[in-house]
């Protein structure tokens, strides 16, 4: 029995959908065209006869970047050397470009390992910064509940300049604060 790789169409993007709803993350319901639209070759399913048994995304955005995305192997089918195969082969897909993705903290050391490193909310904002020509005011949306958030900002010698509180109405959602270090937009949360 040997795991076979190919494309997915875009009929079984919705497995991949499916697979990472059932790990627990929260994939979009209507994702599935946008997705492949994004790379109709992209999404890769390793199969032993006619059965999933692995899934990985290996998206190319451009001649230098690319992002690898569910990397699932099915609960039945894992320590059996397919998520090896299938994640081999989505790096062979993305050789020579940078390469992203955003690593569980159980998997980390394992990226690790295939050359991954963490990219830290610091040299993000040291590049932003960076690529704003000269005296333009530059504002940065931080929630001041995060230490580290406000710890980034004081180091940069910013201060406060305006100030607001998020609020719901109804059950607030669970955020994992300790990642968020900006908002995106005041008008869309």
């Amino acid at each position: 029995m040997r795991l076979q790789i190919r494309s997915m169409p875009l009929e079984e993007i919705d497995l991949a959908l499916d697979w990472a709803a059932a790990e627990g993350w929260n994939p979009g319901l209507q994702d599935a065209v946008p997705f492949r639209a994004a790379d109709p070759e992209g999404f890769l399913i390793g199969q032993i006869d006619d059965t999933p048994v692995a899934i990985i995304s290996a998206v190319r955005y451009a001649e230098s970047f690319g992002f690898i995305g569910f990397y699932i192997v099915h609960p039945a089918w894992r320590g059996q050397g397919h998520g090896w195969a299938i994640w081999q082969a989505a790096m062979a897909r993305l050789a020579g470009r940078t390469i992203g993705l955003d690593g569980v903290p159980a998997q980390q050391d394992n990226y690790r390992r295939s050359g991954f490193e963490p990219a830290g909310a610091e040299r993000l904002f040291t590049a932003l910064r960076a690529d704003v020509a000269g005296e333009e005011p530059v504002f940065l949306d931080i929630p001041a509940c995060h230490p580290a958030a406000v710890a980034l900002v004081e180091r940069h010698g910013w201060r406060p300049v305006f100030e607001t509180a998020r609020m719901y109405a109804g059950p607030a959602p669970q955020l994992d604060l300790a990642r968020i270090y900006g908002v995106t937009s005041f008008e869309l949360g």
